[in-house]
């Protein structure tokens, strides 16, 4: 079976990347917003599961879901409560918004 893990690069000026490792395709691509695209060139190219990394998010998830049309099952990788520590220390806090924002 071949495969696609599609995640986002660190440098959203570098160019889209693709790299085999077996029967997996792993795509960086600059923003979610080009994964849907993304998505259906690699069943195109006979991919039969696509994967996404935890940065993707319910609406790329989504996105991606609704680009692929059911023509491959599409799954996304996400991360519980416990992991939050360690990815505040990655990445930072997150911004204040509508459902993180700082206290008043």
């Amino acid at each position: 079976m071949k495969w696609a893990f599609i995640y986002t690069l660190d440098d959203p000026a570098e160019a889209e990347r693709r790299d085999m490792v077996g029967s997996l395709v792993c795509v960086g691509i600059r923003s979610i917003e080009e994964a849907p695209a993304v998505a259906c060139q690699l069943i195109e190219d006979g991919v039969e599961l696509i994967e996404l990394c935890g940065g993707f998010g319910g609406a790329g998830l989504g996105a991606v879901v609704t680009a692929v049309s059911g023509r491959v099952p599409v799954g996304a990788v996400f991360y519980g409560v416990d992991a939050s520590r360690g990815l505040q220390r990655l990445f930072g806090s997150p911004e204040p918004g509508p459902h993180n924002s700082a206290p008043t």
